[in-house]
């Protein structure tokens, strides 16, 4: 495991992948906050940059993005040019994304779970992951010329799936920030007439992130808590430091 701080400043330890700007603010920002805290180095790669959205326009989002990176304190911040609304899993896709992975070096990845209402949203957690395996292949050459490159460790965000976590990340003291970033989408998140039916009021966005939170939290003993899954068997080193008290 790399020590922090001690690897090159183009390199990260964890990278969140989603499909637009502010995806990761809803699902992991605390987390990335968490993990920054701990001296890693944090990155969010957004897959399209939001031209068709309801609310809104490119430039706004991308302005946006640019003050959540800020607050959340993330060390890099990209955006691909997929089509917004229109996420698809093709290999043209999938090489465009490796070459982030490969110029980035992620430890970790974390991608939005594979099911949800939002085409682009399951699409993004497939194409991450396919890409991710492609980045590693020794004989294939990108035209970004660094080597191949294999994270880790691949998590999934699954905060607005109706699963059990494998785990929680305890975001207790990023919650407030947390919910700053998220804010900072004034385009999205402010009243407006348009998409009235489908967005959250401005004045029920605290409440409802904080009690989701705080669900979440409740299942590990901990105030404010975002879910995970991983889809290997986790390998436990000593029973006794196990975390979260059974009864």
């Amino acid at each position: 495991m790399p020590i922090p701080g001690s690897h090159p400043p183009t390199t990260l330890d964890v990278l969140a992948i989603a499909a637009h700007r502010d995806d990761v603010e809803q699902t992991c920002g605390g987390t990335l906050l968490a993990q920054q805290v701990l001296g890693w180095r944090t990155g969010i790669l957004d897959l399209t940059q939001g031209e068709s959205g309801t609310r809104g326009t490119a430039a706004e989002r991308a302005s946006e993005a640019a003050d959540a990176a800020r607050i959340l304190r993330v060390a890099h911040r990209e955006a691909l040019d997929l089509p917004d609304g229109n996420v698809q899993n093709t290999q043209e896709n999938r090489l465009k994304l490796a070459e982030v992975l490969r110029r980035l070096r992620p430890r970790v990845v974390l991608l939005p779970y594979w099911q949800g209402r939002h085409p682009d949203h399951y699409t993004a957690s497939t194409l991450g992951y396919e890409a991710c395996f492609q980045a590693g292949l020794q004989r294939l050459v990108l035209p970004g010329g660094d080597p191949p490159y294999r994270p880790y460790k691949i998590l999934y965000a699954s905060l607005y799936a109706d699963v059990r976590p494998t785990f929680v990340v305890d975001i207790t003291p990023h919650i407030e920030t947390r919910l700053a970033s998220l804010l900072a989408y004034r385009s999205q998140y402010g009243n407006q007439a348009a998409g009235a039916g489908l967005f959250v009021p401005e004045e029920e966005i605290r409440e409802r992130t904080f009690a989701t939170a705080r669900h979440y939290g409740l299942l590990a003993g901990v105030r404010y808590a975002e879910p995970f899954i991983q889809k290997e068997v986790g390998l436990v080193p000593d029973l006794v430091q196990l975390p979260v008290q059974s009864i």
